[in-house]
């Protein structure tokens, strides 16, 4: 008896794996049939892909923080989280996105190494589309979680600037201090602080960064211009973080008044931080890059020389050996 339970376990056993591995070999199989089907073959395309999801997850996480802060008066949130929110939501952002497109997750990044000459012009337009489509989406998401809270809290309007005001969840507005040319000054100066720590970061020259730890560092930095630079309007400082929410809005119930508000406020963060980005390239390269480059390549240059002169003496030896 005790020998025909042992056979019968045995038995069911050897079955249950048989038809575990069918399962298992079943959905490999269709998994494989999955990835060759939506496989994107088009580089700029899966780039661009790449670029939507990571800007995707700045936004989502970064308004997401904005979001409880606001709609909890103040009980889960403040300032400072809403801070590490953004930098460390660029941080996922650029882990997600970073093997595939470089993790730019902002068309004035783009924009800054099409002037170096590091990227093509090609992807500029791309770039920036499908950001403000990850970003679009992004707050998308965010408005659907807490799509009863904001009904709440502006007592069934959504408010664009004013009292009980929404629409600052998701784009920037200005404080009631802000002009508007002390507004475009902001956003230049914020967006080159960002561009001159990214090319400091991204420089191989320059003290390299650590491969894997890219993504932390411009975190940190996003963290810290949010800190210092916040006050005035919240340091959108990348076009399509604050376009993509914005036309979210518009079409998500609070109206034309998003673009209309504040003296037409909307183009300065779209506008002023090409400018910004024109000025970090600047700055970086005429302080630093343009330096360290010129040592690198003066190295090589003696290095090729040295190996020349060597070939040389090498091959004259070789001549008088033959004679």
């Amino acid at each position: 008896m005790t020998l025909h339970v042992i056979a019968v376990t045995v038995w069911m056993t050897h079955q249950r794996t048989i038809v575990k591995n069918c399962i298992m070999g079943k959905q490999k199989a269709l998994m494989d049939k999955l990835a060759r089907t939506f496989q994107v073959r088009h580089m700029l395309l899966r780039q661009a892909l790449a670029e939507c999801l990571g800007t995707l997850i700045l936004v989502m996480f970064g308004c997401g923080a904005v979001a409880q802060l606001v709609l909890s008066g103040g009980s889960h949130g403040m300032f400072l989280t809403v801070n590490f929110a953004f930098g460390f939501a660029a941080t996922l952002g650029i882990l997600v996105s970073g093997q595939i497109s470089g993790g730019h997750l902002n068309p004035t990044v783009t924009f800054a190494l099409c002037l170096l000459g590091r990227e093509p012009w090609r992807k500029f337009p791309v770039f920036f589309l499908f950001q403000t489509i990850g970003a679009f989406l992004g707050a998308g998401i965010i408005f659907g979680m807490y799509f009863d809270a904001l009904w709440d809290y502006g007592q069934g309007t959504l408010i664009v600037v004013g009292e009980n005001a929404t629409a600052g969840i998701f784009a920037t507005y200005p404080s009631k201090h802000l002009t508007l040319v002390n507004g475009f000054f902001d956003q230049i100066i914020g967006t080159a602080a960002l561009i001159v720590c990214i090319l400091a970061i991204v420089d191989p020259y320059n003290n390299p960064i650590p491969r894997g730890l890219e993504a932390f560092t411009v975190g940190f930095v996003v963290l810290v211009i949010g800190l210092s630079m916040g006050f005035n309007s919240g340091y959108a400082v990348n076009p399509a973080r604050d376009l993509g929410p914005r036309i979210f809005t518009a079409l998500a119930g609070w109206g034309g008044e998003v673009f209309t508000a504040s003296a037409y406020w909307f183009f300065v963060p779209i506008f002023a931080p090409f400018i910004g980005a024109v000025l970090g390239v600047m700055v970086y390269q005429l302080m630093v890059g343009y330096h360290v480059e010129g040592e690198a390549r003066e190295k090589k240059e003696e290095e090729e020389k040295e190996e020349q002169d060597e070939r040389l003496k090498l091959s004259s030896l070789t001549t008088k050996d033959s004679a």
